[in-house]
């Protein structure tokens, strides 16, 4: 008789058990749905888009103006939270003289005025000022090489911060002995990286962007000398080590190009707003830029096109 009633009560605790959690199943998919609905809200609230635009070498001729306008009224079409430059605003400043210089320095700055959005810049070799043998300002001018960049824009290497992600624009330039340029990323730029990372948190999102590419494969699909990268680009990675590299955005090649290093970080070479100097593709890559969404701890990008080579070539066509 007890073993009887053992077994009642034993019944009667499984199948209230097994009711209660048959009425707990509901709950936890709801908890979960709603968990889940949580988590894409703040990852919506979170999201963001921005436009990269290199290369833009813009100048009088050749209707520059005219695609580089087109290129603004798409990013404000799109309307991003922010535009971020790759170098070569202008074309072209390495040679020097002054007056010339400054006009395109000051076109570009006028033009990007119209931008929606704020527009962070990164210096490119067109934009040195008088680096050249030729140039006929010499070493001593106020301007040479960084100075006239920095008289407009301000500094050359920079960091911000934008929903949780951490921006550094580099200054991937400098100078020989010979005059003319390299990509390097000088001694006291290393020194001021090492202490911007050092205050950010370690799974902080990090994008960097730099004119000369720091990882290019150019040379070997080209069979070209020179790696067409910055000589110490291994610097800044190894500061990097431990930090949450995202993406590397670049420019200087004007052609696209997309690769994911050993599940590390990404690299993004840009393309080009000018193309060939504005009269056409440069190798085979058409005019455009690129825009990026960034949700949560994940991105996306696609390269636009602007639509300067239809433009282009109906004004061949019709001999503007």
């Amino acid at each position: 008789m007890e073993d009887k009633k053992k077994d009642i009560d034993g019944r009667r605790k499984f199948l209230l058990q097994s009711g209660l959690a048959a009425v707990a199943i509901p709950f936890t998919q709801l908890s979960c749905e709603r968990s889940n609905k949580k988590q894409a809200a703040e990852e919506n609230e979170d999201a963001f888009e921005f436009a990269f635009l290199t290369d833009i070498h813009i100048k009088p001729e050749m209707n520059a103006p005219k695609g580089f306008q087109m290129a603004i009224d798409k990013v404000n079409e799109l309307n991003p939270d922010f535009v971020l430059t790759g170098g070569d605003l202008v074309y072209d400043t390495m040679r020097g003289n002054y007056e010339q210089s400054e006009s395109l320095f000051t076109l570009y700055k006028e033009m990007s005025k119209g931008f929606n959005m704020p527009v962070y810049n990164c210096i490119g070799n067109h934009d040195l000022f008088a680096i050249y043998e030729e140039s006929p300002e010499s070493e001593d001018h106020p301007d040479y090489k960084y100075g006239m960049w920095e008289r407009h824009f301000g500094d050359t290497y920079y960091s911000f911060d934008h929903k949780g992600w951490h921006f550094i624009t580099l200054n991937s330039l400098d100078v020989t002995e010979n005059k003319r340029y390299q990509g390097i990323f000088h001694e006291k730029q290393l020194a001021w990286l090492k202490e911007d990372i050092a205050k950010v948190d370690k799974s902080t999102p990090i994008i960097i962007t730099t004119h000369i590419p720091m990882i290019c494969t150019y040379s070997q699909l080209n069979g070209s000398e020179g790696s067409r990268t910055v000589n110490n680009a291994s610097e800044v990675f190894k500061l990097l080590e431990g930090h949450n590299l995202k993406l590397v955005l670049q420019g200087h090649i004007h052609w696209k190009e997309y690769g994911f290093i050993n599940d590390r970080f990404h690299f993004l070479t840009g393309g080009s707003i000018a193309g060939n100097g504005w009269k056409g593709r440069r190798h085979n890559t058409k005019e455009g830029f690129v825009k990026i969404r960034v949700s949560g701890s994940d991105f996306s990008w696609e390269y636009v096109d602007h639509g300067w080579e239809t433009e282009r070539l109906k004004l061949a066509k019709n001999n503007i």
